[in-house]
């Protein structure tokens, strides 16, 4: 069995599945296991963790280390996978590190482990010290760094010298046979993803930009390694806000505003203070709007999930800014998850 088959079973019997996103930037780590705990008995399928160093607002933020809580959340909430949304194996961790931490996690909690891989935002890695890369030299790395992280999961005392990591006889002494995902949001990354990953995260955008632009590139570099577009686990990101108020639930996504500067994924911007103040001075509510399903109606809920799928996605990852979570996790365990239990039983 592929690691791509392995990971349609963990993610769903039934292929079409949602995962609860947990997101340390907004709440202590304690709050995201109950929070993982409860999504789960509600009926959702995995959990996701964010992976960071420095959050992406100031006010009122937190920011656990995603690797060691994964790995204590796994052990709290039995029986669905795990996965990282998204680790950057570019400067802070080199990938020998990455690849013998998740083995770790797999040697512990066996095949409900997902490794999530981005290419990273300076408010990452600057804050230790390093220089942000271009885009093309952060996906010059991640295309290394994949290379890395399989051969240690499956070769003996590996020796590698590449433009920018080296190993020399390095040897994991627990193996790994674990599915690898990674972000794109442009056709570039997009066909690294189908080429050298067994899944593809991105997030909302029109739907016809799926259509038209990501999912050719990603189905061509599929082809260049034999696959097809349906061997790519095809991940969506949605952003939900729901409250019984309105107001309330907009409120509670406005610290997310820089989020939407077109240029912060390049931009050497590393401070989360004047990250927030970028985002409240030059983003409208209006473009939150857009983007998030900011609503009083679960049905509003119901139909961006039912657009993802009906858009080919085979995996929906629910990220709520909701100003009260557990009222939101509880909406969607009578509201929400069951339509689509029902609608994949009928």
């Amino acid at each position: 069995m592929s690691k791509n088959q392995v990971t349609q079973l963990l993610i769903s019997p039934k292929k079409k599945s949602i995962g609860y996103y947990c997101i340390p930037d907004m709440r202590n780590a304690l709050t995201l296991i109950r929070h993982a705990r409860m999504a789960v008995d509600a009926g959702f399928s995995m959990v996701w963790v964010a992976d960071h160093f420095h959050p992406w607002f100031h006010t009122e933020a937190h920011e656990s280390n995603a690797w060691v809580w994964m790995a204590a959340a796994m052990g709290e909430v039995k029986d669905v996978p795990f996965g990282t949304f998204v680790t950057a194996p570019i400067l802070r961790y080199h990938p020998g590190i990455v690849a013998q931490a998740f083995a770790t996690m797999q040697s512990i909690y066996g095949d409900r482990v997902i490794l999530g891989l981005g290419s990273g935002e300076a408010m990452n890695e600057m804050p230790l010290g390093y220089k942000w890369p271009s885009v093309k030299e952060r996906k010059e790395r991640m295309n290394e760094a994949i290379e890395i992280i399989r051969r240690l999961w499956g070769e003996e005392f590996v020796t590698y010298h590449g433009k920018y990591y080296s190993l020399d006889g390095a040897n994991l002494y627990m193996k790994a046979n674990i599915p690898i995902y990674l972000a794109a949001f442009g056709p570039k990354m997009g066909k690294l993803a189908g080429r050298i990953a067994d899944g593809l995260i991105t997030s909302v955008r029109p739907f016809e930009y799926f259509t038209n632009t990501l999912f050719p590139a990603v189905s061509e570099g599929a082809k260049a390694s034999g696959k097809t577009l349906d061997d790519i686990t095809k991940v969506l990101e949605i952003d939900v806000s729901w409250s019984d108020d309105y107001e309330s639930a907009i409120a509670s996504t406005r610290r997310w505003k820089a989020g939407l500067l077109p240029n912060l994924f390049e931009d050497p911007i590393a401070d989360p203070r004047v990250i927030e103040k970028m985002g409240l001075d030059s983003v409208p509510d209006k473009a939150l709007e857009e983007i998030y399903v900011i609503s009083t109606n679960p049905e509003d809920h119901i139909k961006k999930i039912e657009s993802a799928f009906s858009c080919s996605f085979d995996h929906v990852c629910l990220f709520s800014s909701s100003p009260d979570e557990d009222k939101t996790i509880d909406m969607y365990a009578k509201k929400v998850l069951p339509y689509f239990t029902q609608r994949s039983t009928s």
